[in-house]
């Protein structure tokens, strides 16, 4: 909002007095002439050098014109034949001057970080032909035309013609659209020759400049027209438009689409890309399908007709009986308008249900719309507005008769939340509905979008205020909680007055301001003040009486006012309902009523005036008034002396040493956006943007409660006893902190966009929906509450269905995907990829054997879905209507689960097939069942119905149902004209006693058994169109979803089915087949991922998991792209996974009130596993029965296995002659998922982690490695025997492996001595007995078992089942014989007993008492005897006394869960998930335990702290304690020194998947880039990290190094391209970044240096090549050949200068995933560049490639310059050099699996590859690294990874070195040269 000074507008020229030029400049040939068209004076710019004539405001570069408006409207024309250019600078929010530049020199749209040029086109490309009339508004027929090869020059220049031109331009949308910045101010402008300029304009306001005042006052224009001063003159009788020409940018369409359309014969050329700003020569006004075909960026406005006055309203009554129905007689008989605009008595509004019945022939009223509104030609009417048509009050004659009850429907309930905001902040999605209290507190008030609810908080019952037509913008409740203010969103706003006890309308009346944004009661309701805009967008404040609406009188208007200030929020003040209060930008307004007038005085907030303020409210004492702000300010105002008393800023105060905002203080610096506040005598309650609600004492001291939410929080509320805050979010969620208890009640959750589809479960109840928010939730219809969750960002979910018999849910999303999800396991049970385009219908056989689904490529597939998993029958391609939408009618099964119905080929048939054959039984065309109709109908939804008899309902375009038999595929019967508009969704009861069909906003009831003219009901509720409806299983309610999902009730009696039929057995309860081996739902809380838990109420614990495209936005790393999907088999099947990558996981929520959360995001899902009939030979796997798993528990310290998509290798290569060798030489990285995976002996020297599925033994002093192989999956733990000869390791359980392995390695020697096996899922702990006899390894939630093992003969002694998990165990030191676990609340005590051979475990469990509090321990170790240290999730540490078993003494040790505990003499450490390592002196315990109760913590004294960078998850220290390694979850291993205070980085390694490696061109230095947005480099002779880049909030896509041409070591860079667009260039030894650029909208993916090292080519995943200058950082060109492609490649190399026949000394290529390669060559100097080849694949069948497209690998040869090295291009899996030259392929290497990663050696023939899945099977990928040798063909595969091999990278010639790469784990192998083939190698075997 601009200052007071520049408001409504603001005449630049004028202010800054240009032609005194003392504040402006001018250059050149400037002069003042007299325009003939305008009739004033103009100024005059012109001359050949734009840069040499100008004028130039301000005058000097280091001043700033300071205008804040929006706008800038630039009034000019361009001279004949000549170019001009305007540059702006504005400057954003943090002070970044960004230059804006528009000219018709331009050719082509250009960004930078601080630069957009846009190019201006003038009007030479479109001609005019002829107008022609239609309605109100004028149409020309338009076309578009390409310059001609000699008009190119010459095609921007302004014609001779040119006219005056407003220019408006929208400077907060051009920085937030292409740069995301927030504007801040206009800081100068340049205007450059040649044109002719009148003046400039800024403004907060939108002008249309074709209107002027007096027409719109005339009129009753809803627009705001333009200044006296600032309009065209327009001759008498002629179009504003004929004259002038009105550009506004960007306009809607640019906002929306990123991409221009252009309507051409031929396609575009590839250079002439961006958007380009195009002027039409006259106005037109264009149907919805031509205006798509212009350039995104061009916004033409013609004339607009003035609407028609809307009509007085009809006092009728909405539930009017038949007999007290007045007859009407036309328009003629309605009543005038009054002052505070005619009244609608609502008498029966309490009535759950608006619906309008068709009784038999009478006249009737038809309900009615709150707003009649003149909408553009071409927009089609919806039913509820058709009830507004000027026939509306005529008599009509029903021709269906009525059934009865009447109504039949009433409401039940809603699931919902949000109406609509009319406020105009910076972002409305914020305010999606305010909640308020009752008096009594007992329930709560809040908008459903057009219902409102009312919700009682202890028994959930709703009950409804209906009435409005449109979404509810503002309610308000008077202090007696007696009436109730509502106000709807489409302008004219319509109030209503509610009686809330009964529910009646008392009044409905038409406010002033033509939209209202809020309402507010005084404490008697005799006063209610409304807020909003009238037509021309000024702000009202209106004031109505409503004293007298009770008894039986009206509102009476009192006071209106407009105002210049911007209005937030505005309250009436408690203790005087004469005087008000608001709030704005940079302004607090007291208001008074007083003799009719509404006034207002400002208030001075000194140096806060330029806050954008958001909400306020009065003070109970009666003084103090309380306003906050988005910048995070408070202040405390008093309202009599209108003076600022205090003023303070809310901050997030970070710990020392982390980013985590641990509370809140007032202080200087950025502040957190408050978006709301209440306050009562004692508290004052704050919602803000970062999802907390917070309560702050009035002295704002100290913060005394937080809460926080999933979304920004949009409103709070406290209740009147002030024992209750009510929050709501913009994520939909509505809840309330109980603030004595510290409890918060989730009351309501919702989507937050629209419901697509739904689908039923009967012998659960539950309820699916589909929403355009990309979630399926899972709903309770008995409670309405949300079950489950599931989330997917990338991949939107289209359609549902329930499995009838087992608690399965199938979903089908837009990639093609079908996914099983278990209700019961919360895990994916198998994905199918059988589609390519969205699945468009998806539905079940009601006896559960089958399930279908169709897309929209026209593909139907047949699945198994009897048994666990789901299989694939069959794939049928053009079965299904091509280009069809998602629709829950567009697939159907009979009830008899015999017939398959759906629409297609064409949307003119239907077909019926054979469900279980899928054999074509009938085909209707019902196109030719009208044969009267010219036009071909076409059918919209089918339903069957229930048989016998068979028939079919088809819902056609025609409005019409048809109902065909299934057998003959005759007509039955006809109901014509059903909806005003075709029916999407229909359903019939089981008894075939009900129709029920829905189209647009309305439901209609049929009675379906009557046939000649049935009779129907017409419901009314929904906002927004119906697009689904249902009946429940039981058939005594019915569903609808649309805006929101409501629940109706059936009151009309059921006819029961008849036994035997199909619609019994559809309805008999259902049995759940539960898998023995099912996984329970994880236990949400905030720290199973390694996070910080909360130490206040927290709404939701946690959100439902991202579904990103790849594992790492799977744990929250920016939703990064890559081009893998996870999986590519055609059916996935659960073995071999733990959780997909790019699957979406079900978030189970608690039961009851929906207040708890099950489930935790990031964490891993356990899968059971069958005997694997592979057996080790030297192997002991002990058996034992599976147990039903426990949900995951509340504590981080469980394992948390990485999610893997590959199989370990079922076959290898061997060469038999003498083959390059690999010798894994290091490995880059520690596993920060495991836990205690890190062991050190001091005295030896030895020292052990893990990586992935690697031991690696490093030695400390030189950093040489070890590396023992022979785990399958990754590690989970570690233990040490005490003499430092035994090393224990386990991994988890795989496809190949049916038992976590369990490895005894010999340390001296680093050999394997024993496998043991016996715990299913995952090995939580291992540890060994003092004496080194025993060893005890402990199962993970999942597994619950406890083994003892014998070290002498590896034999199992002793196992047993846990009742609950447990996290921790150790051996007491001092007995062999005992053992300790830690769990839930207790400690569980195992004693050894021997009898005879046999060992037994007798137990003794001792509770933590409940003084202490300390939830679940979750760590243990032992001190000095006796003494035991138990961790606590709730950061305690307790002490007990081991020998009498009695916890003595706790203290608080950290604010989050303790995950690691070690203990020698007197010294304690503790690490915990706060990142925190503490030191403890415990040296006065044990005298403590002595006292017993009376012990105090205050003798345990902290002796130090270090913050690292993640969770810490493992621990080693010396005895002394004085030093040790510490490993986190971020994959660090640090050295901490105590003595010295210090942490020292040891190892270090990627925590996200590492998407690049590259080498700098003297192989001194390498660098990666990952997923978590981190570039870093690091030395290739020590492997030690050198430096690192971070870039947050997004991930780093690709890598490239300079060339040796770019000069100098110390000139060298890395350009890094990033999920953002944004390349960023890092100088190497300066350590900084040195360029930003932008050149891209969607996620890099491949980037390149040119030969020169001068130019950067990027390419993105929509499949743009960039072309960017290093030096300018300009992209100068843009190639689109590989649109709609990612682009997986692109390298440069040299070339002779005239090889290939082309110029450039470039020669590149590119690579798109869909296997096409382009080769380039370049002349960059030049700007030369010239395809040479281009190779592409035959298109593959689909059965012979996985749906989702291998990446497409390409290389140039480094030994033959003219060969090229393709993987991917081709159908088969194999390698292919194609020769440059002779333009074909001359060699094939064929593969056995597909490849995904390729790299060729520079100084060798050799090559390397990582696999795929097999050719034709579809199956997970290869964790296999081949070496091949192009000369001999000898190819030798190597093991080593748990994963696939993603990345392989030859380090250059000087160094033979291998670099490979899974997931984040970077392997480092080292070529050995010619040797005589053998035995496996020890340090990295070959497979085989």
């Amino acid at each position: 909002m601009a200052k007071v000074w520049q408001h409504p507008f603001l005449n630049v020229f004028r202010h800054f007095k240009v032609g005194e030029w003392k504040r402006s400049t001018k250059e050149g040939d400037v002069a003042p002439v007299t325009d003939k068209t305008l009739k004033c004076t103009v100024y005059r710019i012109r001359g050949s050098v734009s840069a040499g004539n100008y004028i130039q405001l301000p005058k000097t570069s280091t001043q700033s014109l300071g205008l804040t408006g929006r706008y800038l409207y630039v009034l000019f024309r361009p001279l004949p034949a000549k170019h001009f250019v305007i540059h702006l600078d504005v400057a954003t929010e943090d002070s970044q001057v960004i230059r804006v530049s528009f000219s018709n020199l331009f050719k082509e749209f250009k960004s930078t970080a601080t630069w957009l040029q846009f190019p201006f086109i003038c009007e030479a490309g479109l001609s005019v032909k002829g107008d022609v009339e239609t309605g109100h508004e004028r149409a020309a027929v338009v076309q578009e035309r390409r310059p001609e090869s000699g008009e190119e020059e010459l095609a921007n220049v302004a014609p001779s013609g040119a006219r005056w031109t407003c220019l408006q331009l929208d400077l907060h949308d051009i920085l937030l659209v292409y740069l995301n910045r927030r504007y801040g101010h206009l800081k100068s402008v340049k205007l450059c020759a040649s044109l002719l300029v009148k003046s400039l304009y800024t403004s907060d306001l939108c002008f249309d400049p074709a209107v002027t005042m007096a027409e719109a006052q005339r009129a009753k224009l809803p627009v705001t027209p333009v200044p006296r001063e600032m309009a065209f003159p327009v001759p008498k009788g002629e179009s504003w438009y004929d004259h002038y020409v009105h550009i506004r940018f960007p306009s809607d369409s640019s906002k929306a689409s990123p991409e221009p359309v252009w309507k051409s014969c031929s396609p575009p050329k590839a250079d002439f890309l961006g958007r380009m700003l195009q002027v039409l020569p006259r106005p037109v006004a264009f149907s919805n399908a031509f205006q798509d075909t212009l350039p995104s960026m061009v916004q033409v406005f013609g004339p607009i007709a003035a609407p028609s006055v809307p009509r007085p309203l009809p006092e009728v009554s909405l539930f009017c009986e038949r007999s007290e129905v007045p007859s009407t007689s036309g328009p003629s008989d309605r009543s005038p308008e009054r002052s505070a605009g005619p009244e609608v008595t609502d008498k029966h509004a309490a009535g759950n249900g608006v619906h309008v019945s068709a009784p038999k022939p009478t006249m009737v009223p038809v309900v009615l719309e709150d707003v009649a509104v003149h909408e553009r030609s071409g927009r089609k009417q919806n039913e509820q507005e058709m009830a507004l048509d000027k026939n509306l009050f005529q008599p009509r004659i029903r021709r269906h008769q009525s059934f009865l009850p009447d109504p039949i429907l009433r409401l039940k309930g809603v699931i919902g939340f949000g109406g609509h905001s009319t406020k105009w902040v910076r972002d409305p999605a914020l305010l999606l509905g305010r909640a308020l209290w009752t008096k009594d507190g007992a329930a709560v008030v809040y908008p459903c979008h057009a219902v409102i609810v009312v919700l009682r908080i202890d028994t959930r019952e709703q009950r409804f205020f209906l009435g409005h037509t449109d979404k509810v913008s503002a309610l308000a409740l008077d202090g007696s909680s007696l009436l109730l203010a509502s106000a709807q969103a489409r302008p004219p706003s319509m109030l209503r007055l509610w009686d809330f006890h009964t529910g009646e309308c008392l009044s409905l009346f038409r406010s002033p301001a033509h939209s209202l944004c809020s309402l507010s009661f005084s404490n008697s309701g005799a006063l209610l003040c409304g807020v909003g805009k009238d037509r021309h967008g000024r702000m009202m404040v209106v004031a109505w009486g409503t004293a007298q609406v009770g008894r039986g009188g009206a509102a009476a208007l009192l006071a209106k006012v407009h105002t210049r200030v911007d209005i937030q929020a505005f309250e009436v003040a408690l203790f005087d309902e004469t005087r008000m209060a608001s709030c704005g930008q940079g302004s607090v307004q007291l208001w008074r009523l007083r003799g009719g007038q509404l006034r207002s005085c400002p208030v001075d907030l000194g140096e806060h005036r330029l806050l954008e303020l958001t909400d306020l409210a009065f003070g109970q004492d009666g003084h103090t008034l309380y306003v906050c702000g988005h910048s995070g300010h408070i202040l405390e105002i008093d309202h009599q002396r209108m003076a600022v008393r205090h003023a303070r800023r809310l901050l997030p105060t970070r710990s020392p040493g982390g980013p985590l905002s641990q509370k809140q203080t007032f202080s200087s610096g950025p502040g957190i956006c408050i978006s709301s506040l209440s306050v009562s005598q004692a508290l004052c309650a704050m919602g803000s943007e970062d999802g907390y609600l917070r309560l702050w004492p009035l002295d704002f001291s100290s913060v005394l409660l937080e809460a926080e939410h999933e979304g920004p929080v949009t409103s709070v509320c406290i209740s009147p006893d002030g024992q209750r805050v009510l929050s709501t979010t913009s994520s939909g969620h509505l809840g309330f902190l109980d603030v004595p208890s510290r409890d918060y009640s989730m009351l309501v959750r919702s989507h937050t966009a629209p419901v697509l589809a739904l689908a039923t479960e009967g012998s659960r109840g539950q309820l699916a929906t589909v929403s355009r928010d990309h979630t399926v939730r899972v709903w309770d219809l008995a409670t309405l509450q949300q079950l489950y969750d599931l989330r997917s960002d990338e991949d939107a979910p289209c359609t549902i269905a329930f499995h009838p018999m087992r608690p399965a849910l199938f979903c089908g999303f837009s990639s093609g995907a079908v996914r099983s999800f278990s209700l019961e396991a919360a895990e994916v049970l198998v994905e199918h990829r059988c589609h390519r385009g969205p699945v468009t219908g998806l539905a079940a056989s009601p006896d559960g054997s089958l399930l279908f689904s169709s897309c929209s490529w026209g593909t139907l597939a047949q699945y198994h879905c009897a048994s666990t998993p789901c299989r694939i029958l069959r794939v049928a391609a053009n079965m299904v209507c091509r280009d069809a939408h998602p629709t829950p009618n567009a697939l159907v099964v009979s009830g008899d689960s015999r017939l398959l119905a759906f629409v297609g080929p064409s949307r003119h048939v239907v077909t019926v097939m054979n469900a279980a054959s899928l054999g074509e039984l009938l085909q209707i065309d019902v196109g030719a069942l009208d044969l009267a109709n010219s036009r071909l109908d076409s059918a919209v939804a089918i339903c069957f119905g229930p048989g016998p008899p068979g028939h079919l309902l088809v819902s056609t375009s025609f409005n019409a149902i048809m109902v065909l038999d299934t057998t003959s595929g005759r007509v039955v019967r006809e109901l014509p004209g059903v909806h005003p508009v075709a029916c999407p969704s229909l359903a019939l009861s089981r008894d075939a006693r009900f129709l029920l069909t829905a189209a647009d906003r309305a439901i209609k009831v049929w009675d379906y058994p009557m046939k000649a003219c049935p009779g129907c009901q017409v419901y009314i509720g929904h906002s927004e169109p119906v697009h689904a409806v249902a009946f429940t299983p039981d058939q005594q309610q019915l569903l609808s979803v649309g805006d929101a999902i409501f629940l109706w009730d059936i009151l009309g009696p059921l006819e029961r089915s008849s036994p035997g039929s199909a619609g019994d057995s559809a309805g008999a309860p259902l049995t759940c087949e539960t898998s023995v081996d099912a996984r329970q739902l994880e236990d949400t809380v905030s720290g199973a991922n390694g996070l910080p838990r909360q130490q206040v109420p927290e709404p939701s614990p946690a959100s439902p998991l991202q579904l990103g495209i790849c594992a790492g936005s799977l744990k929250g790393d920016g939703g990064a792209f890559s081009d893998e999907e996870g999986p590519s088999e055609e059916s996935h099947s659960p073995k071999g996974l733990h959780q997909a990558s790019s699957l979406p996981m079900l978030v189970k929520e608690a039961s009851g009130a929906g207040d708890g959360v099950w489930g935790s995001p990031g964490a891993p899902w356990g899968l059971s596993m069958g005997p694997h009939p592979h057996n080790w030979s030297s192997a002991r796997s002990v058996g034992r029965a599976q147990v039903h798993p426990s949900p995951r528990p509340d504590c981080y310290r469980h394992f948390l296995a990485r999610h893997k998509t590959s199989l370990l290798a079922r076959s290898a290569s061997m060469s038999n002659a003498g083959v390059e060798r690999l010798l894994l030489k290091a490995v880059v990285g520690y596993n920060g998922n495991g836990r205690a995976n890190v062991v050190w002996k001091p005295d030896t020297g030895f020292f052990a982690y893990t990586c992935g599925c690697l031991v690696v033994v490093e030695d400390l002093h030189s950093g040489a490695q070890q590396h023992w192989l022979g785990h399958p999956e990754e590690i989970s733990t570690l233990a040490l025997s005490h003499d430092a000869q035994v090393l224990a390791s386990a991994s988890g359980c795989s496809g190949t492996t049916s038992r976590c392995h369990i490895r005894i390695w010999n340390v001296p020697g680093g050999s394997c001595r024993h496998l043991i096996s016996y715990h299913s899922t995952a090995v939580q702990a291992l540890a060994f007995s003092p004496d080194d006899e025993l060893l005890v390894t402990l199962g993970d939630y999942g597994d619950r078992a406890l083994a003892l093992w014998s070290m002498a003969t590896y034999e199992l002694l002793s196992s047993t089942h846990l009742p609950a998990p447990v996290h921790d165990v150790a051996f007491n030191p001092w007995d062999a014989g005992e053992l300790v676990c830690v769990g839930q609340g207790a400690i569980t005590v195992w004693f050894l007993r021997q009898r005879g051979t046999s060992t037994h475990l007798q137990v003794r469990q001792e509770p933590v008492p409940e003084e202490v509090g300390a939830g679940e321990l979750t760590s243990l170790c032992f001190g000095a005897a006796p003494l035991l240290y138990c961790g606590s999730s709730t950061g305690q540490v307790c002490v007990w006394d081991a020998r009498a078993g009695r916890c003595f003494l706790a203290w608080d040790a950290d604010d989050g869960e303790i995950g690691v505990l070690l203990c020698s003499g007197a010294r304690l450490v503790s690490g915990s998930n706060t990142r925190r390592v503490r030191l403890w002196a415990v040296g006065a315990v044990l005298e403590l335990r002595c006292k017993g109760s009376r012990a105090r913590s205050s003798s345990v004294l902290m002796e130090r702290e270090l913050t690292l960078d993640g969770a810490v998850v493992s621990a080693v220290f010396h005895d002394s304690m004085d030093m040790g390694v510490v490993g986190t979850t971020a994959g660090t291993l640090w050295y901490i020194s105590w003595a010295e205070g210090t942490s020292t980085r040891l190892i270090s390694g990627h925590r996200s998947k590492v998407n690049e490696v590259v080498f700098s061109p003297s192989a001194s230095h390498w660098a990666t880039c990952s997923d978590d947005g981190s570039v870093r480099v690091w030395s290739l002779a020590s492997m030690e990290l050198l430096i690192q880049f971070q870039v947050l909030n997004q991930s780093c896509l690709c890598l490239a190094w300079s060339p040796p041409s770019c000069g100098p070591p110390e000139q060298q860079q890395v350009v890094a391209g990033y999920s953002d667009g944004t390349l960023r260039v890092f100088s190497i030894a300066r350590i900084a970044m040195q360029l930003k650029m932008h050149p891209h909208r969607a996620a890099l993916t491949a980037v390149a240096y040119s030969a020169d090292g001068q130019t950067i080519l990027s390419g993105d995943k929509d499949g743009l090549v960039a072309v960017s200058r290093l030096r300018t950082g300009m992209t100068f060109r843009v190639l689109s050949d590989h649109r709609d492609a990612l682009i997986s490649t692109i390298q440069s190399t040299n070339k002779e200068y005239g090889d290939f026949g082309a110029q450039g000394a470039d020669l590149w290529l590119a690579a798109s995933s869909d296997q096409r390669i382009s080769i380039w060559a370049a002349d960059w100097p030049r700007g030369h560049c010239e395809l040479v080849d281009w190779l592409s694949s035959p298109s593959p069948t689909l059965t012979e490639v996985p749906s989702h497209p291998l990446p497409c690998l390409v290389a140039f040869c480094p030994w033959d310059g003219a060969l090229l090295v393709c993987a991917g291009l081709s159908v088969h899996p194999e390698v292919v050099f194609y020769n440059l030259h002779q333009k074909q392929v001359v060699e094939r290497i064929p593969l056995p699996f597909y490849a995904v990663s390729l790299s060729l050696s520079p100084g060798a023939h050799l090559m390397a590859i990582g696999f795929a899945g097999p050719a034709r099977c579809h199956l997970p990928t290869e964790r296999v690294l081949r070496l091949m040798d192009c000369e001999s063909g000898a190819v030798q595969d190597f093991a080593g990874h748990d994963d696939v091999v993603q990345l392989c990278r030859f380090a250059p010639s000087a160094r033979r070195l291998l670099f490979s790469v899974a997931y984040s784990d970077i392997l480092v192998w080292e070529v050995t040269g010619h040797r005589a083939s053998g035995g496996a190698l020890s340090s990295g075997p070959p497979l085989g």
